[in-house]
């Protein structure tokens, strides 16, 4: 299978979690948007939907599936999402689409976490993807200088703004041997919103699309 083949079977895959009358948590990206072009195959089956950005937002619209705003449904019985990287403890980095906060908010909020992807998003060490970070605007510099101090190089994402109104920094250079204790060290940074290393609220279930056909990981 090609790359959009795998993506296409990956999120036809993630189908098998729905159950009636759910309030679907759904992410963004292009993984995704297959995800929600199947979803709108089986909408009778679900209440509706939580977007994690207004493009998803629009795009289940456009299908007439019900967005609903978090804060009125409450916790998720599911969140479907892709990434930019997984480990083999489903560690992620995403926010390449620069909605990473309202992906972590969602994916915090939900009690199942399936994470769908191709073969390439599956590494040995998260890293090799430059790891994306949401600052308020008048720390841009701050957070970069302090960014630097970790070992990473960080690089604004020019002409993005985020859903929020904040700017996205990218971190290259990086080699993430501890996830959750980096996450944790740019998240208490002053001014840093949110980072994209998914490492504290990983995801449970990984769905991969492979040259070989669909492959399924699952999070002790």
């Amino acid at each position: 299978m090609n790359v959009e083949d795998q993506k296409r079977a990956a999120a036809a895959a993630a189908l098998d979690y729905i159950k009636p009358d759910m309030v679907v948590g759904v992410g963004t990206g292009s993984t995704t948007n297959y995800f929600i072009d199947l979803l709108a195959t089986v909408k009778g089956r679900i209440e509706g939907a939580v977007a994690s950005s207004e493009a998803s937002a629009v795009r289940l619209k456009q299908h007439r599936i019900q967005v609903f705003d978090l804060n009125s449904v409450g916790e998720l019985d599911l969140y479907v999402d892709g990434a930019d990287e997984s480990n083999k403890f489903l560690q992620l980095i995403k926010g390449g689409g620069a909605a990473l906060t309202r992906e972590k908010i969602t994916a915090a909020a939900s009690r199942v976490f399936v994470c769908i992807a191709d073969q390439r998003k599956y590494v040995d060490i998260l890293g090799t993807f430059p790891l994306p970070v949401e600052v308020i605007p008048m720390a841009r510099s701050y957070v970069a200088r302090e960014i630097k101090k970790l070992g990473g190089n960080p690089v604004l994402r020019e002409k993005v703004t985020t859903d929020n109104g904040n700017i996205v920094l990218d971190i290259h250079n990086l080699q993430i041997t501890e996830p959750i204790k980096l996450e944790q060290a740019i998240n208490q940074l002053a001014g840093v919103v949110t980072v994209g290393l998914f490492a504290r609220r990983p995801a449970d279930v990984l769905i991969l699309g492979t040259d070989n056909g669909v492959k399924t990981y699952r999070r002790d």
